[in-house]
C-alpha cells in the first residue's frame, strides 16, 4: 500500500509503502496540546516504509524520548517518533494524508487521559456545514 500526504502548505511531503502497525485516535494529553484538538489520529508505520518526499520538518522533543516533527512554515503537526515506547516506528498524522478515508482508525487509545465530554461527542447534532447555513 502506497500512502502520500503533507502539510497544508505543502512545504512538506511524505510517502510510506507498507501497511500499518496501527490506525489508532488518541486522548494523550500530549497528543491534544500539541494538536490543539480533542484527540488525534495516527497510523503507524516502520521507518523503512516511511521517506519524506519535500521538504524538511521542524521537530521538538515533546516529553522524554517523544518527539514531535510539524511544518516550519504553516505549523501543521505531521508525525511522532518514541524510540523508547515505539522502536523503529513513525507515527503519521492520518488526517494530513492525501486520502484520510483509506485508513480509518480501528482503536482509541490512551483513553485515560481522554476529555470527558468525547465520550458523548457523537451524540451531538450533526450539520453538513455550519448550523443554520444548511
Amino acid at each position: 500500500m502506497q500512502v502520500t500526504g503533507g502539510c497544508h502548505c505543502g512545504a512538506v511531503r511524505y510517502e510510506v509503502n507498507g501497511a500499518p502497525k496501527h490506525v489508532a485516535l488518541c486522548h494523550c494529553v500530549d497528543c491534544r496540546k500539541s494538536a490543539g484538538a480533542p484527540m488525534v489520529a495516527w497510523a503507524a508505520f516502520t521507518e523503512a516504509e516511511f521517506s519524506l518526499t519535500k521538504g524538511e520538518p521542524k521537530t521538538i522533543n515533546s516529553s522524554g524520548a517523544a518527539y514531535r516533527s510539524f511544518c516550519g512554515e504553516c505549523g501543521t503537526g505531521l508525525f511522532y517518533r518514541n524510540a523508547e515506547f515505539l522502536p523503529g516506528i513513525v507515527d503519521i498524522q492520518s488526517a494530513t494524508m492525501d486520502d484520510p478515508d483509506a485508513l480509518p482508525p480501528t482503536a482509541h487509545i490512551q483513553v485515560a487521559e481522554r476529555i470527558g465530554w468525547m465520550a458523548t461527542a457523537h451524540d451531538l447534532p450533526a450539520f453538513s456545514r455550519f448550523p443554520g447555513m444548511e
